[in-house]
Formats: C-alpha cells, sequence, structure tokens
C-alpha cells in the first residue's frame, strides 16, 4: 500500500513543478518558490535572497519573502554585511541554525533572530554550473524544526527546482533585454539613416564612436537618440 505522506509529496512537488512552469518572469518564480516550501518542508516562514548583479559579491537583492519578519532579517544582514544567509551567498554551503537562541558566533544576528521570533532556520544555497544565484531561506518559530529525517533534504530538492528555474528565468530576461537593445539600436540607425542620408554601416559607426568616446553603453546612446532625436550637439555626424 504506497505512504500517502509520499503521495502527497509528490503531489506537492507536482504542483511547484506547474507553479514554476506557470511563471512569466524572475519575480513570479521566486514567488512560487516561497509560497511552495512552506507546505512542503512545514516552515512558516520562507524567503529568497538572490546574488546582486556583479555575482556572490555584489549586492544582494531580496528576491521574495512570506513573512515581514524575513524581510526585516534579510535587511538587516545585507545592510550589516554579516550573518547566515550570507555566509551560503558567498560560500556556498547550507547552514542550519537548530536553535537560534544558543546560535554562537553571531550575537548580534542572534539577537535580531530572537526578536523576530524566530527558532530555528536553515539556508539553502541555489547553484548553477558552479554559480551561486542566491539563498532559499527556511525559518521555523520552534528550535529544531528541521531536525526531522526528510526536512532538509525536501528542502535541497525545493532548492534545486528553483535554481533551475531561476536560472531559466534569467537567462530568458536578458534574452529579452539584449533583443530590445537590438531594436533600440536599429530604431536609432534608421534616425540617422533617414536624417543625414547615412547608409547602415555609416550610422552604425556613428552610434559605435559616440558610445565609445562618451563612455557610454550602445544601447543607452541608442535610447537617447530615440528619445529625443538627436545626439547631443550632433556628434560628429559629418566626419
Amino acid at each position: 500500500m504506497p505512504d500517502d505522506r509520499g503521495v502527497t509529496r509528490a503531489e506537492m512537488f507536482a504542483e511547484l513543478a506547474l507553479a514554476l512552469h506557470s511563471a512569466t518572469n524572475l519575480d513570479e518564480t521566486v514567488e512560487a518558490v516561497v509560497q511552495s516550501a512552506l507546505p512542503m518542508v512545514g516552515c512558516d516562514y520562507a524567503g529568497v535572497l538572490l546574488a546582486g548583479p556583479a555575482g556572490p559579491n555584489g549586492s544582494p537583492v531580496i528576491g521574495a519573502v512570506t513573512d515581514a519578519r524575513v524581510e526585516r532579517l534579510y535587511r538587516w544582514q545585507i545592510e550589516s554585511g554579516t550573518g547566515p544567509a550570507l555566509d551560503v551567498l558567498t560560500g556556498g554551503r547550507p547552514v542550519y541554525v537548530a536553535d537560534v537562541a544558543l546560535a554562537a558566533g553571531r550575537p548580534h544576528w542572534r539577537t535580531e533572530a530572537v526578536a523576530c521570533g524566530i527558532g530555528s532556520v536553515l539556508h539553502l544555497p541555489m547553484l548553477a554550473g558552479g554559480h551561486n544565484l542566491g539563498v532559499l531561506s527556511l525559518y521555523a518559530v520552534k528550535p529544531h524544526a528541521f531536525s526531522d529525517i526528510d526536512a532538509e533534504p525536501i528542502g535541497r530538492i525545493v532548492a534545486r527546482h528553483a535554481t533551475v528555474a531561476i536560472s531559466s528565468s534569467r537567462k530568458e530576461e536578458d534574452l529579452l533585454r539584449a533583443v530590445d537593445a537590438r531594436k533600440l539600436v536599429g530604431l536609432a540607425m534608421g534616425i540617422l539613416m533617414e536624417r543625414y542620408g547615412l547608409d547602415g554601416d555609416r550610422a552604425f559607426e556613428v552610434l559605435r564612436r559616440y558610445s565609445q568616446e562618451t563612455n557610454t553603453k550602445l544601447h543607452t546612446v541608442a535610447q537617447r537618440l530615440v528619445e529625443t532625436r538627436n545626439l547631443p550637439s550632433d556628434h560628429k555626424l559629418g566626419d
């Protein structure tokens, strides 16, 4: 006879997979992760802390939280530059604080966490291709909430699902940004070609040279031209 608990978990993982597949952007993806983590792991609160644009050493970004307590702890760690979530973000290894009130080595974080009513916390890295995309944080009011034989393994599986979904979402958003940037450059080239009788190669060269000489990204130059219909001082268009 099948284990009812196993069937329920299988259904939860199926629902998680469906929710992640249905997400249309990064915000929806991380929101689906934290909402699914609550019943799957049996935690009271959950959150996702994403690595910043420059990677683990950049400024982290709060991706999603299920409770204001989680956001408070994330912000405290980001502002202070210390805490278990940041340790996982930079080190890429899980951190389990079984009893927050007795946690050693982090007295200031411990005080903040206890004030938030947190008894135990499990932070899990989201590793993809050797890079840490972020941290899945699971919080419980009671101490030793994740000491159950199944709690941490299930949390790890949720983190793996989250890693794949977040990686895919970021790649899609990067691709869309690249497509949008190409469209902007094309529009800017069209403006130059129409106004000054330039061919495509010459119009692109004007944009590229202005970008280099002003140390401005090409898509930013193109956007300004599309918005204002002019480069500042019609920058050396006749050269």
